[in-house]
């Protein structure tokens, strides 16, 4: 899409009324929303991102939904891996919006987590959130100012937001479905975001790992089932990926590569230190190279053999344990 895909659908509502703009514009309205959802997804392939046309995230609300429309890729929904740092980054600063917006309280346990995602258009990623509230005409107005706060900070990225009619994504409302898996960067986005954190600033997420960890735990988990594990390398590497898979660092997250030693004391520290490469080396972790830092994350391609390991103490091939 060519330069001016925000420019022609903030004319057309500003022209249909905004978020009262009546049916008859709906057809019209989606199709240029469609077309800005496809500029701002080849913007955020290359180096920089909105620079000529800014990335465009659109907000409705459609019967009790607060719902948002992202160029980021559907498939996130179900696997972490599906978007690059920057797309992470714009997906994490719609969720904070999304949560500043619906002001849902802090949770209590995970079954508060209410996020849901599914696809616009067959391809992009959508959002919802339950506000029964929210008023559709107060989306005009701090839509755009809820993101902007959230997302004015991500490097290399301009982006807004747009109110649009809650018939333009009526369609999205009726696909979203929980983001699968327990510790899905969704959810912890969701969470980080009701704890008073930033969800699109990785170092304010990590400051609540550990509130995070306590809220996604599983109810009856066998946690202190890896510490007891005779072998010592092994029982270093079940701790490392319980306690990852417990913050939600598959993919979406990621945390500095000193942090794997942490809750090990004497001579342990080092031994997870070395655990931690031997994870990395077996691809159960993987690296962020575009962090400043040395940064880590589980690899969701491998968590099956992950959770294994974690709750069974089955090392996969390949894993050398020190």
């Amino acid at each position: 899409m060519s330069a001016g895909a925000r420019v022609g659908l903030a004319s057309a509502l500003a022209d249909a009324g905004g978020t009262a703009a009546p049916p008859a514009a709906t057809a019209g309205l989606r199709a240029l929303l469609d077309a800005a959802l496809r500029h701002g997804a080849q913007e955020l392939a290359k180096p920089r991102s909105g620079y000529g046309d800014p990335v465009v995230v659109a907000f409705a609300v459609c019967e009790g939904t607060l719902l948002a429309a992202t160029p980021a890729a559907a498939q996130l929904r179900v696997d972490p891996e599906a978007a690059r740092e920057r797309e992470w980054a714009l997906v994490a600063a719609t969720v904070g919006a999304l949560v500043d917006l619906a002001e849902p309280g802090a949770p209590a346990r995970a079954t508060d987590l209410a996020l849901r995602a599914g696809a616009v258009a067959g391809e992009f990623l959508s959002l919802g959130l339950a506000a029964a509230a929210v008023d559709c005409g107060d989306l005009d107005e701090w839509a755009a100012l809820a993101f902007d706060e959230h997302a004015a900070g991500i490097d290399r990225l301009r982006a807004t937001a747009l109110a649009v009619p809650g018939a333009v994504l009526a369609d999205a409302a009726g696909d979203l479905r929980e983001p699968i898996g327990l510790g899905h960067p969704l959810r912890v986005a969701e969470a980080v975001a009701r704890l008073n954190g930033r969800p699109e600033d990785p170092a304010s997420a990590q400051e609540l790992d550990d509130a995070v960890e306590a809220l996604l735990a599983p109810p009856g988990s066998a946690a202190a089932r890896p510490h007891e594990d005779p072998d010592p390398g092994r029982r270093a590497a079940r701790r490392i990926l319980q306690r990852l898979a417990g913050m939600g660092k598959w993919g979406g997250y990621h945390t500095d590569f000193a942090h794997l030693a942490r809750g090990f004391a004497g001579n342990d520290r080092a031994l997870a230190q070395d655990v931690g490469e031997a994870l990395l080396r077996a691809g159960l972790l993987a690296q962020k190279p575009s962090v400043g830092q040395r940064h880590v994350y589980l690899n969701p391609r491998r968590a099956a053999e992950i959770h294994r390991l974690i709750e069974d103490g089955v090392v996969p091939p390949g894993l050398r344990l020190p």
